[in-house]
């Protein structure tokens, strides 16, 4: 008889959640995912076209156990291009095009559908609104509370560990961090899928085609001053845009980040669509049945992922803007990570993976938030970090450089597999007993981790496992105890801060280093 299997309560039944409990499965976990919906969505549910990177698209094939779901259900978006658009003129020109760009786009429903069906039945308890959560009291398990809203019964689920994928206005993320709170961008976004079934030789389609020829292929972005729009096709003749208006925070009610527009409300859209965007695109919005709108938040990044045997994941962990295309896909590469870390050290060792996940995931996420957050506002004509604001119309080729998705930190991280990273991460856990001995192992032993940790800090593959790892605050204390090997200390916080992919505060660094020109063994 083989041994129990340890357990995990998810709440939230969205992409994260699901994904979350196929990685689990996976790493020889029991998932049990509580969703308050009273089951999944059914018939043509409004929802929005999504982008998966390389990444993310390997772990759901793994996870689905299909090979034909990247084209069962995608497009390929091969290229990334930015168009500046003259309102007056109505013409639009190229600004960048990355033929390298590797996304495929899907449909959220259709994503949630495949993901949903590939897992084990009764995974997912449905019209289970969660409550509340205990942690015991020797931090063996956690009990969840939800009430089961057919009948209004109040029940418990218990596991050894609690994942929050409640999105973004996370309640459990609130429970440690109860100041915590949303940092609204400056502009909401417009958003609709238009179905052209049956009607692919009408004016809109043929017309839509001939101004963005390589759809079906091409993820665009047309800037105009102080706005711009996006546009790629999905699966199933249909056309994904959405468009970024500047404005101030809008009151929305109850704990939706969505508007659903009114009648007056989409006639003023498409009157202003008129003035902005060239006859094509305005036709394909004023086509579009229930556009709705998002309200656009993100938030500065966590300084921790997980307490206890709690851990956040997806836009529990990160609440991003969209404009990276990395909400969906840091919720699948989180639990990818999630799934190896739990599966490595296993559930006697739950503190450490929770520890190796967050040393991996936080460094990246955090820099993908904040890339976003000002790719959005330059997109949007507005300021960021103090210069100039963007304006499409007058950019310099250099400057229009930072358009592209590319950009995104880690980028090449992401057209990477998992598996073809695991000797990083390796590396990572590899740092984090390293650590341990700079803080507690004898004085010789800790100047030789030192040298090491020097070594390591000087290749440029390793910035990842070594950032966040908290390294830092040890190499500080060896440096207060002093010693022969003080300077190879300074080397390594020189080269950390030197490393343009490190995150570490600076200014505790810069103060660290003025304290060591007075050092008597330095």
């Amino acid at each position: 008889m083989g041994a129990k299997k340890p357990v995990a309560v998810v709440v939230g039944g969205s992409i994260a959640g699901l994904s979350c409990a196929h990685a689990l499965i996976s790493a020889g976990w029991r998932a049990t995912v509580i969703e308050k919906t009273a089951g999944p969505p059914s018939g043509s549910p409004t929802g929005a076209g999504l982008g998966l990177d390389p990444e993310s698209l390997r772990l759901v094939c793994r996870w689905t156990s299909d090979p034909n779901f990247l084209h069962a259900a995608t497009v390929p978006l091969s290229i990334d291009i930015n168009r500046a658009t003259d309102s007056k003129r109505k013409v639009s020109r190229t600004l960048t095009r990355d033929e390298g760009f590797n996304f495929r786009a899907a449909h959220w429903a259709d994503l949630h559908s495949i993901l949903l069906q590939a897992l084990p039945p009764g995974t997912v308890v449905w019209g289970h609104q969660f409550l509340s959560f205990d942690v015991s009291n020797d931090k063996s398990f956690v009990v969840t509370k939800s009430r089961v809203l057919p009948t209004d019964e109040v029940v418990e689920i218990a596991g050894d560990l609690l994942v929050a994928a409640d999105g973004c206005l996370s309640s459990i993320r609130r429970h440690f961090l109860p100041n915590f709170k949303l940092r609204y961008s400056g502009y909401t976004a417009w958003r609709g899928i238009l179905d052209f079934t049956g009607k692919e030789s009408s004016d809109i389609i043929v017309g839509v085609r001939r101004a963005y020829p390589e759809l079906g292929d091409c993820l665009y972005f047309d800037l105009a001053t102080g706005t711009h729009c996006v546009l790629y096709e999905l699966k199933g003749k249909r056309l994904n845009w959405l468009w970024y208006v500047n404005g101030p925070e809008p009151e929305h009610k109850g704990s939706s980040v969505t508007i659903k527009a009114s009648n007056d409300m989409i006639q003023k859209m498409h009157e202003e669509a008129e003035k902005v965007w060239v006859a094509e695109l305005s036709r394909i919005m004023k086509e579009t049945e229930e556009p709705f709108v998002n309200v656009i938040y993100d938030s500065d990044p966590l300084p921790r992922l997980f307490w206890d045997n709690v851990v956040l994941i997806g836009d529990a962990a990160h609440p991003t803007t969209p404009h990276g295309l990395r909400s969906t896909n840091m919720s699948i590469q989180d639990v990818g990570i999630l799934g190896y870390c739990l599966e490595k050290w296993g559930l006697e060792h739950l503190s450490m993976a929770l520890e190796e996940f967050q040393r991996i995931r936080l460094p990246v996420v955090s820099k993908q938030v904040l890339h976003s957050r000002k790719l959005g506002r330059l997109k949007q004509g507005l300021v960021v970090n103090g210069q100039e604001t963007f304006d499409p119309m007058t950019a310099t080729p250099e400057e229009c450089q930072q358009l592209q998705q590319r950009r995104i930190p880690y980028f090449e991280e992401i057209n990477s597999s998992i598996d073809e990273n695991k000797a990083i991460i390796v590396v990572a856990s590899i740092i984090g007993h390293l650590v341990c001995i700079l803080c507690f192992g004898a004085p010789t032993t800790r100047e030789n981790v030192a040298c090491a940790l020097l070594r390591l800090a000087q290749l440029d593959d390793l910035h990842l496992a070594i950032d966040g790892s908290g390294v830092i605050p040890a190499l500080v204390a060896l440096l207060e105890i002093g010693g022969s090997h003080g300077k190879d200390v300074a080397i390594v916080l020189f080269t950390l801060l030197a490393s343009k992919e490190n995150s570490s505060p600076i200014m505790e660094l810069v103060t660290l280093f003025i304290a060591l020109l007075s050092h008597p063994d330095l």
